[in-house]
């Protein structure tokens, strides 16, 4: 009776240890699945600097902007970590199910049960992941209780100057890539920018949320279009609706700014929270929660021809 109830116990343990690997990345199904998508040139796979902010115009640059460095990939590599983790606890829990049900044969020797061992791996397993979902959950900021539909927008603290920092780091690059596009668009202004972002990113949302990409056809890249409309493709599919409601942006600030090849590129680092789950075409919630907003920072990068021309997505990653 014991032996049962010991394979009994280590089984619960094993599915509760390989759920917890999928736990976070189901709580957050909006637009891109919380993943890194779309291209940003050749900075594609560098990481975006910190937010840069300014309180006037800077100077026309007479030199060209410095390249960032190249950086580790944005692209995240948790979820690949936790799928290793679900994988090696699956494992452990299938042969310890496979042997406690008798099918070891001579091999088993005789197996009775799991052992103390595969029980402190498991734990321990169990462990690792727990404490990497509540750090990367502390690790975000707190935010301020909402309650509107409304977005509560803040403008970013304004605290660059002109020169403050050397030429080729970050806040001197974006400097002069939007010196640079300010040079080819006479009209541009970085607060009217970020107010078009705050505009797109809503109907990006709402047309993700309908599941029908063609009222944002034009402000989409093709390459992001196609991503998308895949993922809106596979809800139809599975009859399901990723709802998001009373989102809030909390900050919009730019983080980098350049040209290359005849496009001008500005990635902006948007603030927000939201109700973020996941219903049947009937209303019964599948994932993530009606009640508990989520919090999130993400880097959309805008493109468009370098002159006064219209912006359009090209990029989502995560900070």
């Amino acid at each position: 009776m014991k032996r049962y109830a010991g394979q009994i116990c280590a089984v619960v343990f094993g599915l509760l240890v390989v759920s917890a690997t999928f736990l976070e990345q189901e709580a957050s199904a909006r637009i891109g699945g919380s993943r890194s998508i779309g291209s940003r040139g050749t900075r594609t796979y560098s990481r975006p600097a910190s937010p840069y902010t300014q309180t006037t115009p800077s100077r026309t640059p007479t030199s060209p902007a410095a390249p960032s460095p190249f950086q580790q990939p944005a692209f995240s590599g948790g979820g690949f970590f936790r799928g290793m983790m679900g994988g090696i606890a699956g494992g452990i829990l299938g042969g310890m199910l496979f042997r406690s049900l008798g099918f070891g044969g001579g091999m088993a020797g005789g197996y009775g049960g799991p052992g103390l061992f595969d029980i402190i791996l498991l734990g321990g397993i169990g462990y690792l992941i727990y404490r990497m979902v509540r750090g990367r959950r502390q690790a975000q900021t707190p935010y301020s209780p909402y309650g509107a539909a409304q977005p509560d927008y803040q403008q970013p603290q304004q605290a660059y100057a002109p020169g403050a920092a050397a030429f080729g780091q970050p806040a001197a690059d974006a400097a002069a890539g939007l010196g640079y596009i300010r040079q080819m668009d006479g009209s541009f202004d970085e607060n009217r920018f970020k107010d078009t972002v705050m505009d797109l990113f809503f109907k990006v949302q709402g047309a993700w949320m309908n599941r029908e990409l063609s009222p944002v056809a034009t402000i989409l890249t093709d390459e992001m279009r196609g991503i998308i409309q895949e993922d809106v493709e596979r809800l139809i599919r599975d009859r399901q609706i990723n709802r998001l409601e009373n989102i809030a942006v909390r900050s919009v600030e730019i983080s980098e700014a350049w040209q290359e090849s005849g496009q001008d590129y500005i990635t902006a680092l948007i603030y927000a929270n939201l109700l973020d789950y996941t219903t049947d075409e009937a209303g019964q919630v599948l994932s993530g929660s009606k009640t508990d907003p989520v919090k999130f920072e993400e880097y959309w990068t805008f493109t468009r021809p370098v002159g006064n021309n219209p912006w359009r997505l090209s990029a989502i990653q995560q900070a």
